[in-house]
């Protein structure tokens, strides 16, 4: 009994030891369905605004965190996840687009909240890996103007580049923190023209190509890989219908396994041994 007892005692403090890691998800709707894996209906997300715990328990938990909780105790390890609606659709808007996180997170930096939002200095304290992601809408991108100017709202190449390189400069100055970015949500033939998808075509191989460096805390998720797989438009078959830019039931239920898969590598191998699009290399 007594060998029992001192095991049981050395399996807790094994657990109790092991190292916590805090994860935050920053999205708005085509990130709660892929947090969720597609299981999700109209009264549940409903539900989820007043209640997340309540929706949990009408649909069952949502698929990330619960792929989170079984690796922590297959692996013995000790990894929190949690969800933000950011920025939320009031004070500041629901806009979550490159100016935004410019705006918010380099703008208006500081040790306060900007408009009700946390910035980078706040998050940082409470978490060690930071996701986030754009809408869709940040496909609708314009002609360039004469010039470009990274205090804009505007969605062009040149503007989001600018606003890119600055945010990349930011978060390179919390090394202790490690962020996964998703490049940008496609969208349906039907929403969006074909000089708007070519440019956004564009602008996320400029994401991935250029801007992305090896070797240091920023990752890359490649949705935008998975929705289109090299074309321009989110494939109908992987989207909510022809005419909705939400991803289905079917493609969320495979993308969050490829978004866990990416998570895990980024804390535990600075995602060394995953693809962009969260495939296991080794």
């Amino acid at each position: 009994m007594l060998a029992i007892a001192l095991t049981a005692i050395s399996s807790c403090k094994k657990t109790d030891e092991s190292p916590e890691v805090n994860i935050v998800f920053l999205h708005h709707s085509t990130g709660k369905v892929i947090w969720r894996g597609g299981n999700q209906n109209l009264i549940s997300r409903i539900v989820a605004r007043i209640s997340v715990g309540l929706a949990d328990r009408l649909v069952g938990k949502a698929a990330l965190p619960a792929m989170i909780e079984k690796h922590n105790k297959k692996q013995n390890v000790n990894y929190n996840i949690n969800e933000i609606e950011f920025p939320k659709a009031t004070p500041y808007g629901w806009n979550n687009y490159p100016y935004d996180y410019y705006n918010i997170w380099i703008k208006n930096a500081g040790n306060k909240p900007f408009m009700e939002e946390p910035t980078l200095e706040l998050l940082t304290k409470d978490y060690d890996l930071i996701i986030f992601k754009h809408c869709y809408p940040v496909s609708n991108i314009g002609p360039d103007n004469d010039s470009a100017n990274v205090n804009s709202d505007i969605k062009t190449i040149s503007n989001y580049k600018l606003q890119y390189l600055a945010l990349r400069e930011k978060l390179l100055l919390f090394p202790e923190t490690e962020f996964i970015l998703f490049t940008g949500a496609a969208q349906v033939q039907a929403r969006i023209s074909e000089d708007e998808a070519i440019r956004a075509h564009e602008f996320f191989k400029w994401v991935v190509e250029e801007w992305d460096l090896p070797g240091d805390n920023i990752h890359l998720w490649d949705l935008y890989t998975l929705e289109t797989e090299g074309g321009l438009y989110f494939k109908e078959d992987y989207a909510r219908s022809a005419s909705d830019s939400h991803p289905n039931p079917v493609f969320a239920a495979d993308a969050v396994h490829l978004l866990f898969n990416r998570i895990v590598d980024v804390i535990e191998n600075k995602g060394n041994n995953t693809s962009l699009t969260g495939k296991r290399i080794i």
